[in-house]
């Protein structure tokens, strides 16, 4: 939602957004990207590479009835070149959004990335946050730290996180997801003793649940759920879907001050972002790939939406 000045309030409105495998198609010597290449299994070619930045780009404008997002918080996008064609060359091109990207020791490459626009949101500082690995854990992705001013003059702290996986197993991997949830909490830590009353927000998919040991940690530190209650429409109640369950492993947490400012959260789940689900009852994002079978899909995560209100 574009900032409403008639409504004698200002408001923004974040989104994130996991995009499942957003590659380009050309081979990165560094990374382990062979899978999505046009000569691989998966036939990734141009074709479907600008195909899939458009389902991206469609998502993120659909998310808001007037305007559109001023943050956009985005998971699985390969590189600066991916983010460039999202931003500038695909169907958000008109909509003047910037970006920021990460660049992680992930091995397949995978980043996490900030669209913003700048007349809503005027970064003042960025940094990468690194994750030392523990045991048995590999390189994961960067998280992405950056402050700006919003219109109001207000400065706020936006957090993009995309935590390891569960493969392996859920116990297996809980302290590889403990492990950036410290790191994220030592940053956090650090702005709040700068400044008590921060407005931060941390967006992501963190691959746990609101009760896990890693969103208990976070919590603990001042950083709540604040799309706990979020729900969609067409029986979503999630924004991730396994073996007909929904999950909800995308969050947007914040400190009090940004709870305070709260107006709407919800999990959008537009008609043609999903697909019904045969196996099981009910419907699923509809994703690029069904196993190694391309269909045009979106993502198999629908878009996560908050928005705040300055009064």
């Amino acid at each position: 939602m574009l900032f409403s000045l008639t409504a004698q309030a200002q408001s923004l409105t974040l989104v994130e957004l996991n995009c499942e495998n957003l590659f380009d198609t050309r081979h990165d010597s560094l990374k382990q990207d062979t899978e999505y290449l046009p000569e691989a299994t998966r036939h990734w070619n141009r074709q479907r590479y600008w195909r899939k930045l458009n389902n991206i780009g469609q998502s993120i404008l659909s998310t808001c009835d007037n305007g559109i997002p001023d943050l956009v918080a985005l998971c699985e996008v390969e590189n600066d070149s991916v983010m460039h064609d999202l931003a500038r060359r695909s169907v958000l091109r008109n909509a003047g959004y910037d970006y920021m990207i990460t660049q992680s020791p992930d091995l397949r490459g995978i980043d996490v990335g900030l669209l913003y626009r700048p007349s809503a949101f005027m970064p003042l500082n960025s940094h990468c946050l690194r994750v030392e690995t523990v045991e048995g854990m590999r390189p994961t992705r960067d998280i992405l730290y950056v402050s700006g001013r919003v219109l109001t003059g207000d400065t706020l702290h936006v957090y993009v996180v995309h935590a390891p996986s569960r493969y392996g197993g859920e116990r297996h991997s809980r302290p590889f997801r403990m492990q950036v949830a410290r790191r994220l909490c030592q940053s956090a830590d650090s702005v709040l003793k700068r400044s008590a009353g921060a407005c931060i927000l941390v967006a992501g998919d963190f691959n746990d649940e609101a009760d896990s040991p890693a969103l208990r940690l976070m919590a603990s530190h001042g950083l709540n759920s604040m799309t706990a209650k979020a729900r969609g429409e067409n029986g979503v109640s999630g924004t991730y879907r396994y073996k007909g369950r929904w999950s909800r492993i995308d969050h947007i947490l914040g400190t009090a001050a940004a709870q305070r400012r709260v107006d709407t959260t919800y999990i959008h789940s537009a008609p043609f972002l999903l697909e019904e689900e045969h196996t099981y009852s009910g419907y699923r994002p509809r994703r690029t790939y069904n196993g190694m079978n391309y269909q045009p899909g979106y993502s198999d995560h629908l878009p996560l939406v908050l928005r705040l209100r300055w009064k």
